[in-house]
């Protein structure tokens, strides 16, 4: 990895690899503002603050505070929701979709979100099936292949 350092948002850290999968980002931000760590370290759906910003993968990343901002930019990989953001239940399905930030789980570590609170009970009933079926489906849909 590049140990060059970047200013981002008045934070100093090392500069990262481009995003291996085209990030969910309407109006430019990731999640809709969400912050994707407060969802591993609280437990819930956090929006984030302009104050703690930084732009990865194509999208501006917005976090609660200083820690979080930190942890992401240290290994942002371990935080970014799977099929780039876009509804885990959607890409089994094979399409993308928007999502409701408030409509996730963590599964083995990783961040799956939905399109709904509702889509999201559905996606639960079988989501070994389903992330099977979205991993299968996701590099035709996201033109990763």
């Amino acid at each position: 990895m590049d140990r060059r350092s970047l200013l981002v948002s008045g934070f100093l850290f090392a500069a990262m690899p481009a995003a291996a999968e085209p990030i969910n980002a309407r109006g430019g931000l990731a999640i809709g503002g969400y912050d994707p760590v407060a969802y591993f370290r609280e437990g819930r759906a956090r929006r984030g603050a302009a104050a703690y910003s930084a732009d990865w993968g194509g999208a501006r990343w917005l976090f609660v505070s200083r820690a979080n901002h930190a942890a992401f930019v240290a290994e942002p990989s371990r935080y970014v929701p799977r099929y780039g953001g876009y509804c885990a239940y959607g890409m089994a399905n094979g399409y993308k979709a928007s999502v409701d930030p408030e409509a996730w789980t963590i599964e083995d570590g990783v961040l799956y979100l939905n399109y709904s609170k509702s889509v999201r009970e559905r996606w639960l009933a079988e989501r070994a099936g389903f992330i099977a079926r979205a991993d299968a489906n996701w590099p035709a849909v996201s033109g990763t292949r």
